[in-house]
């Protein structure tokens, strides 16, 4: 694992490389308390296949003109979602849709203990 400001500075990178070509909706979450194998994911938007294509691209060119390390990107492919493991940052970059059904945001974030508790006394046992 590199040091928290190494990945500071790739996580720059990356949201700078989404920005640069109109990513929408850019999130980045923390997942260093959930998960051993990366500290950050970054989640973008893009309105088309060309563009979901092309902003990974620029993710990958970009931290590679920086010196940094991709270990690899999927789903070029079809365009629908493209994946940049950057290693400490994993990169998401979906059309809408695609976002809207996996809910990789729910999935991650942590939920603070008092609003989980408060959901589940919400919820109706069966």
């Amino acid at each position: 694992m590199v040091t928290d400001m190494d990945t500071l500075k790739l996580q720059k990178i990356a949201v700078k490389a989404l920005e640069d070509i109109k990513g929408r909706d850019i999130e980045v979450i923390n997942t260093k308390k959930l998960s051993s194998l990366f500290d950050r994911i970054i989640i973008a938007s893009a309105d088309s296949t060309r563009q979901v294509k092309a902003l990974g691209r620029n993710v990958h060119d970009k931290v590679k003109e920086a010196g940094g390390e991709v270990i690899g990107i999927e789903g070029e492919e079809s365009g629908e979602w493209v994946l940049v493991d950057l290693g400490d940052i994993i990169v998401h970059v979906m059309q809408p849709n695609v976002r809207l059904h996996y809910d990789l945001e729910s999935l991650w974030k942590i939920k603070p203990k008092r609003a989980a508790a408060t959901e589940k006394a919400a919820t109706p046992e069966k």
